[in-house]
């Protein structure tokens, strides 16, 4: 080996035994977001399975499973054991709330509003503690899938290794879509479920430099999966038979179905916890209160517990009663609900699509009476409600059709699901205008609608933007001594306050120069020329709630007081700079969508 080429290999991994170095290589190229892209995805596949090892070791620990046996399809006759077990898991978790109410009092922040709002900064320590809650209520048997503990713990580890390379804030919102795309793909062996739930729920958009790295890490965390666990993240559905045109009419009915039971679980959960709220119970006893319901609800039926994983596969496998399929679905939906309302920490994910499966079957029994012509076999409806219900819940509907695609491997079928899905999420933005994250924003008085950048708007505030030299005046300042502390040229506007220090109002320089002569105007006041005596700024508002202000008042200036009780001026804020701003921003971030550099 000739030394030029040894010096030259022993440059490139410098780059990798350098940390300033790899910052650099991380921030200024592609190839280095797409090869963080792929550690996050190896973190990832660690991650989902070290979570479903976990929380399939409680199962057998708590509830006596055989090795591998499903929780949601275990037959037992210990009903004691199915009745204490969520009882328990609810009053360790109860402890847990407790202590946190104590020593942490923000809110914790998942990756959606972490991508909005904070430009992909997510604590790692909210994300571990949000983690072990939905493990524990997973575990002892909440009727809560993982689904949400994989995305958080990935996204959060993500977002730290994003911090530590100091990328930029549109390349640390990618690096958190990675980490949720590698744990849904892991979590369902599905590299394009995953890849697609990054870009419409976490990130928010689609574009050429956000492609390579979710790729790549959705098929990174999918392979670790896969060696570490082999086949137990596959969805197996088993024989289904062909579609043909007349069968498009009655899947788009379903969905319409669908997206109509999917508002009504999401209204459900809320309702649930709006009486929780208003009751007697404290927040740390609450989820005690909802595990005996789940308790009780697992006694007539346990495929309530947990996910659903082996419910799902225990209802596609075979032919269930009508009645039985109904009783589960209302059961299953019942005991989300409170789970959720009650406290449990965790998501609805898998939980819509073992409700959406049994809702399918249920059409598929009805279809053939209506629907004359129509051929769907009863798995095939179950895969387009599992699809058409998770995305009237969840969101994403490439998402969710593409996870019809990699579970059957069959185009035909994915374009049937794709016309439910559509029609799904057509119904329910018209009828509702939430998904399940979104709507629990809504209820907390957050306007968030998706994962889309509305973060740097609140980050460009009046207090940024602001000048604070800032000329003032006493309101009883007579106009001629105005006319002599403020000539002509000096400046444009003077703030006046009062005997208090209060922001009084504006006199424009020009304004009190024109059109009187000076004699006439001795010992008079300047109070006539006050404006805008009720028109000002606050410091915490952002750019665009400034410029609506601007417009309101029509002004090109308005003064920033410190609040409306003190009302202490603290600065002054042109119209112009604010719009400016405003516009650059604007269209930074059209250029980080359209992939320009």
């Amino acid at each position: 080996m000739s030394r030029k080429l040894a010096l030259r290999r022993l440059g490139v991994f410098s780059i990798f035994l350098a940390p300033s170095r790899l910052r650099a290589f991380a921030r200024s190229t592609e190839l280095g977001l797409v090869l963080a892209a792929a550690a996050v995805g190896i973190v990832s596949g660690f991650t989902v399975t070290a979570m479903s090892f976990i929380a399939q070791q409680m199962h057998e620990l708590i509830f006596g499973l055989n090795e591998g046996e499903r929780l949601s399809s275990v037959i037992t006759n210990d009903l004691i054991l199915l009745l204490i077990a969520p009882v328990t898991g609810g009053a360790i978790l109860g402890l847990l709330l407790l202590i946190l109410n104590r020593y942490r009092k923000r809110p914790m922040v998942d990756p959606i509003e972490a991508n909005a709002l904070h430009g992909g900064r997510l604590s790692l320590n909210d994300s571990l503690i949000i983690t072990a809650q939905n493990l524990i209520s997973n575990g002892f048997g909440a009727s809560v899938g993982l689904e949400a503990g994989y995305t958080q713990l990935a996204s959060g580890l993500a977002s730290k290794i994003g911090l530590s390379l100091r990328l930029r804030r549109s390349d640390l919102r990618i690096l958190v879509g990675c980490g949720a795309a590698g744990a849904i793909a892991a979590a369902f062996n599905a590299p394009l479920t995953g890849s697609f739930y990054a870009f419409e729920l976490i990130i928010g958009s689609y574009t050429i430099l956000s492609l390579a790295p979710v790729v790549v890490s959705a098929l990174v965390a999918t392979i670790i999966a896969r060696m570490l666990a082999g086949d137990n993240f596959i969805i197996d559905i088993g024989n289904f038979g062909t579609v043909v045109p007349a069968d498009y009419i009655p899947a788009l009915l379903l969905g319409v179905f669908c997206a109509l039971a999917g508002i009504l679980l999401m209204k459900g959960v809320a309702f649930i916890e709006q009486i929780a709220r208003k009751s007697f119970i404290p927040g740390p006893i609450r989820p005690l209160f909802g595990g005996a319901v789940i308790g009780l609800l697992a006694l007539i039926s346990p495929q309530v517990l947990s996910g659903g994983h082996g419910a799902l596969h225990l209802n596609l496998d075979n032919t269930t009663p009508i009645a039985a399929l109904i009783g589960v679905l209302l059961l299953k939906a019942f005991a989300s609900a409170i789970s959720i309302g009650s406290g449990f920490r965790g998501g609805l994910f898998f939980g819509s699509l073992f409700m959406g499966a049994l809702l399918g079957k249920l059409f598929a029994y009805s279809a053939p009476y209506v629907f004359a012509h129509a051929t769907l076999t009863p798995v095939i409806y179950a895969v387009v409600g599992m699809s058409a219900l998770a995305v009237s819940v969840i969101g994403g509907p490439m998402t969710m059709t593409f996870l019809a695609l990699e579970i059957t491997g069959d185009f035909p079928i994915t374009v049937l699901v794709l016309a439910a899905v559509i029609t799904a999420s057509l119904t329910v933005r018209n009828l509702f205008g939430y998904s399940f994250a979104t709507w629990r924003f809504h209820l907390r008085g957050e306007s968030i609608r998706s994962a889309h950048d509305v973060g740097w708007i609140r980050n460009l505030t009046v207090a940024k933007l602001m000048r604070v030299d800032v000329r003032t005046a006493p309101s009883n300042l007579s106009i001629d001594a105005f006319r002599r502390d403020f000539p002509l040229g000096s400046t444009q506007r003077v703030i006046i306050v009062d005997d208090n220090n209060k922001y009084a109002g504006m006199v424009l320089v020009p304004e009190a120069h024109s059109g009187v002569t000076e004699s006439s105007d001795e010992g008079q006041s300047i109070a006539g020329l006050i404006k805008y005596k009720n028109d000002f700024l606050q410091p915490q508002m952002n750019a665009k709630q400034a410029a609506a202000i601007f417009d309101t008042a029509e002004s090109e200036e308005l003064a920033v007081v410190s609040d409306l009780v003190e009302r202490r001026v603290i600065g002054l804020l042109t119209e112009s700079h604010t719009l400016r701003r405003y516009s650059e921003e604007l269209d930074r971030q059209r250029r980080d969508v359209s992939g320009e550099i």
